[in-house]
């Protein structure tokens, strides 16, 4: 039997370059909050978010040595992120191991998610040092820091809808825009800029991942019901314990009768235990035909995100681009 294509094949040389520097960057010795850091950081997750800003400064002709530490920053900013969220979701494991909440503590957890974030600005200006000149770097330092602005704010709305069934699924999609699609935005809009871009390729790249955003986040609230926990490293029942109203959950609640409605609004009220929740809503999600309506629509997002590479000439950067977009919808974690 013939193993299935890797998405990502093309982008394996650049993941791997990636990896180096990452782990170069961070040894293993070094003071508290630097251990901790390394730990949040490695073993590296999927380095998307360095990937999609090395590739769209590759995309408008820029170079990997020169955009590579702007590129590691916002490694920094997405994994600070990520430790604040799991001190805000008391999640226990993070891709399969113990988070930095669950191994040091609420305290040393948030230090280190301030510190990562900070080091981000650092990392940006550092690009200095390759040449390249103050007024690109001060773009990138703009749109970056307006993206953890704007995950900040999708945090916040996300917080807003929790419970709510019934917040409809164009409050959820400006949240997960904010949540998920700003790190995505600004690491194609940075890469663009410190690449030379011109204004029409900053827009095609900032509207590629716009969509892919999206399209990440929509099969991320897939996994729980079509991956194993396993695969995920995480709980499938985090989001249900945690009412969050996930895109497949939005849908099944357009399409669903009454006393589904009230089963799925019954779910994310929290007076469950988490298992018979999510037993409850997968029952809904399977009654209406929501997973499938969900998978339809985040392909489509996909296919969205890659027509938006057609406005940019055909290089190996775009080619790569468009390899993340076909995996953010085809993966198990």
């Amino acid at each position: 039997m013939t193993a299935p294509a890797d998405p990502l094949s093309a982008a394996h040389p650049t993941l791997a370059r990636l990896l180096r520097d990452l782990e170069s960057r961070w040894p293993s010795d070094g003071e508290r909050v630097h251990r901790i850091s390394r730990y949040a950081l490695l073993p590296a997750g999927k380095l998307l978010r360095p990937l999609l800003l090395v590739e769209s400064a590759r995309a408008v002709g820029g170079g990997y040595e020169e955009s590579l530490p702007a590129a590691l920053g916002v490694e920094y900013l997405h994994a600070g992120s990520l430790v604040h969220d799991d001190v805000i979701d008391g999640d226990a494991l993070r891709r399969g191991r113990p988070t930095v909440v669950a191994r040091y503590g609420v305290a040393d957890a948030v230090v280190t998610g301030d510190a990562l974030i900070m080091g981000m600005f650092a990392a940006v200006a550092e690009c200095a040092d390759q040449g390249l000149p103050a007024d690109r770097l001060l773009d990138a330092v703009r749109v970056l820091a307006r993206a953890g602005v704007d995950l900040c704010r999708g945090q916040a709305m996300e917080a807003e809808l929790c419970g709510d069934a019934a917040c409809g699924l164009d409050r959820y999609l400006t949240m997960i825009s904010l949540k998920t699609g700003a790190l995505f935005r600004g690491s194609c809009h940075a890469g663009a800029l410190l690449g030379g871009g011109d204004a029409t390729a900053q827009r095609a790249l900032t509207g590629y991942a716009e969509h892919l955003g999206l399209a990440f986040q929509m099969h991320d609230d897939l996994l729980p019901y079509t991956s194993e926990a396993a695969a995920t490293g995480k709980s499938a029942l985090s989001d249900t314990a945690n009412g969050r109203p996930t895109f497949p959950v939005l849908m099944a609640y357009e399409r669903a009768d009454a006393a589904e409605r009230d089963a799925l609004r019954t779910a994310l009220r929290g007076t469950l235990p988490a298992p018979d929740a999510f037993d409850a809503v997968r029952r809904v999600l399977d009654s209406t035909g929501a997973l499938r309506a969900a998978r339809e629509r985040t392909r489509a997002e996909v296919a969205h995100a890659k027509n938006c590479l057609a406005e940019l000439p055909p290089t190996e950067g775009c080619a790569v681009l468009a390899a993340i977009a076909d995996f953010s919808a085809d993966r198990e974690r």
